[in-house]
């Protein structure tokens, strides 16, 4: 891959004042295992270095340092011999939602919730407990026991909260899928785990539009036949029934109002018992059922959000997702800190930009999360929330889901705030957490991950397996378990589909995906996916290295960029911009696109075609859909090249497919 961005040491954005280097969770987790271990640490560093080197010590002591509830002792914290055939704390039984509930407390609510419709709202952690205890005693009563599955059509409400922390109470498995998610998309992921209780709403508000999904949730139904009871959450619609079914339907307040429980009682469960099932994004085919085990989700969070979010009692979380992305768990996570979680459901730019900075304001956010793209959008709307709005309670700003820009970690500290802790993350579905993200001790460089997460020994390589140098890009790999690796894929009894998904190309090694640079500063650098990668005359470049540029140039809202390499050898890189409202794509601004490349990274960088399109194909997820693109244009079959329902703007094929059908040869266009 090119070489350009080893460059001198960027700018310092941010560094860790004296009192939070003293006061912050990893601090303390490193005075403890001097206390307690008779272990030292220089720096940062060495304590990473500790953590891999020596695995099962490093989280025997996170299971010593957080107190984890168990009902029954491990055996053993680790056991195997090749990825993926490990298996951590055999013998330990515990349940995640007894660690989340052990947090509650009079002194704070448990949630904030705002959305398009509702006013900002809080609700009390009794309210919670009472809500949760009632929904697990009616999931009891209609027969769900410890290993069914409870699916969920549902926005980010507190019903889903409460929901899933009822269904893993008794050790039932969750999945959920926002309702913006068509039928069959929605029958793709819960048809592979036969689910026995669907919770649905009746529809749902975006972007100041309502949404009536009551049709949908009757496609749903007819596609799961298993599922032998539906609660109906009346949420667009008060007075909303659903009908013309051949399954029980109980209104959610039937449910909480009348099954009463005075106390909740959490089933204890083995610690690789499955907590939900979460899904591959699905763009070309049906989705992975990624399944994630209790205790080591319950591990990883705790580790996560205490030393490398450095999340506090009686702070506020808050990380803008939907029920369909692993960030809404996340979010849930953040309870087990003992914070207050902050929820909204709706659009981030409606009304405006603006909307999610003005939330801060009022619920009084201490942790924001969001994605790269949200921040680079809210950069080129020119907003700046640190002057409209009072974001004294701000001190971290989270970012994940895509590579952030060096100019947008330089946008937050100018127009959002000069002193917040700018924690750029990245992590995935496949194992529920970050295995790159914040530092409460390490300063913030501009447009760099500040470290490797404990307990995740992640490497650089090239093609032949080894290690590349310190500055050099190469396929991120983790050559070491961590507990929050998936236990299996639900339907792949013989774990082919798991092995194939991510040790294939290393055996028994991870291969994330992603193009990866480890600094000589030991931060990190991502510059996108790795199967997305531009061949370009025998040079890997990533994608992320084009967005970069093209993310300087305010006339383009969004881009998309891919390479097609055709059989005799030659190749073409078209590059499809969306245009901000009043500008034209003319020879002036092609030139200037062409010449920003040229300029910041290489000629090879500068694509052969500039073509504007009506909007840039995403997922659900929000994920930019390269690889189906580059499908769509190699004329594949537009079955197996994308797959609509996994869309969040299935509309936006329409152009690449009709380009596809213009020549037989898209060099001459």
């Amino acid at each position: 891959m090119d070489q350009a961005l080893n460059t001198p040491a960027p700018k310092i954005l941010w560094q860790p004042t004296t009192g939070l280097t003293e006061s912050c969770h990893l601090r303390r987790y490193l005075d403890w295992l001097k206390a307690n271990r008779g272990l030292s640490f220089d720096n940062y560093e060495a304590l990473w270095h500790w953590s891999v080197d020596h695995l099962e010590a490093f989280w025997e002591s996170q299971w010593a340092y957080f107190q984890v509830i168990s009902h029954q002792p491990y055996q053993k914290v680790l056991s195997g011999t090749e990825m993926p055939g490990y298996r951590w704390f055999e013998g330990a039984t515990l349940n995640y939602a007894a660690h989340i509930f052990r947090q509650k407390t009079d002194l704070r609510p448990a949630i904030f919730f705002q959305s398009e419709r509702h006013e900002l709202t809080e609700i009390s952690w009794a309210k919670l407990e009472s809500d949760t205890a009632a929904l697990a005693d009616f999931f009891k009563k209609c027969g769900v026991r410890s290993g069914d599955r409870i699916a969920a059509y549902l926005p980010n409400t507190p019903h889903a909260i409460t929901a899933v922390l009822a269904a893993m109470s008794i050790g039932a498995v969750w999945s959920s899928c926002s309702p913006d998610f068509g039928a069959s998309s929605v029958a793709d992921r819960f048809a592979q785990i036969q689910p026995k209780v669907l919770i649905t709403v009746d529809g749902y508000s975006y972007g100041g539009k309502s949404f009536n999904k009551l049709e949908t949730v009757r496609e749903i139904c007819t596609m799961l036949p298993t599922v032998e009871q539906v609660i109906l959450i009346p949420f667009l619609n008060l007075e909303a029934t659903l009908d013309h079914i051949d399954k029980p339907v109980t209104l959610w307040d039937q449910v909480v109002n009348t099954h009463l429980s005075t106390q909740l009682s959490p089933t204890p469960v083995a610690f690789d018992h499955p907590i939900w099932v979460l899904y591959s994004s699905g763009t070309t085919g049906v989705p992975k059922a990624i399944t994630h085990s209790h205790g080591g989700n319950l591990l990883e969070h705790l580790k996560y959000l205490h030393l490398h979010n450095d999340i506090h009692p009686g702070e506020r979380f808050f990380w803008y997702s939907t029920t369909g992305w692993m960030m809404w768990n996340f979010t849930l996570a953040a309870l087990l800190a003992g914070s207050t979680i902050v929820l909204y459901d709706g659009s981030p730019a409606y009304p405006g930009m603006d909307v999610l900075w003005q939330l801060a304001e009022r619920a009084k956010i201490t942790h924001f999360g969001t994605s790269a793209p949200f921040i680079v959008s809210c950069m080129k709307a020119g907003i700046s929330p640190g002057k409209q709005f009072n974001l004294n309670h701000l001190r971290s700003i989270g970012s994940t889901g895509s590579p952030l820009p060096p100019e947008a970690f330089a946008y937050v500290y100018e127009h959002i705030k000069p002193d917040v802790w700018l924690s750029s993350m990245a992590g995935g579905t496949d194992v529920c957490t970050a295995w790159v993200g914040g530092n409460p001790l390490y300063p913030v460089y501009q447009g760099e991950i500040q470290c490797r997460c404990l307990g995740c020994a992640m490497e650089s390589w090239d093609e032949n397996g080894a290690p590349v140098a310190t500055g050099e890009v190469g396929e991120m790999v983790v050559t070491k378990p961590m507990p929050s690796m998936p236990v299996y894929f639900w339907n792949d009894p013989d774990g082919s589909k798991y092995r194939s998904s991510y040790f294939e190309h290393f055996p028994g090694v991870w291969r994330h995906g992603d193009w990866l640079k480890i600094t000589e500063r030991n931060s990190l650098v991502i510059l996108g996916r790795s199967d997305a990668t531009l061949n370009r005359q025998g040079v890997r470049i990533g994608t992320a290295e084009i967005y970069r540029a093209i993310d300087q140039i305010p006339e383009i809202k969004d881009s998309l960029i891919i390479n097609l390499e055709y059989e005799d050898g030659t190749d073409w890189m078209p590059l499809f911009v969306l245009l901000n409202p009043g500008n034209k794509l003319d020879d002036a601004l092609v030139s200037k696109i062409k010449n920003t490349l040229r300029s910041t990274y290489s000629p090879r960088h500068v694509p052969d075609a500039v073509m504007e399109v009506p909007d840039i194909p995403y997922t659900i997820s929000g994920k930019k859909m390269e690889t189906p693109v580059k499908k769509v244009l190699q004329k594949k079959p537009l079955e197996k090249a994308f797959n609509r329902d996994s869309m969040r703007n299935p509309e936006s094929m329409a152009y690449f497919i009709d380009l596809a059908n213009q020549s037989s040869s898209l060099k001459s266009l």
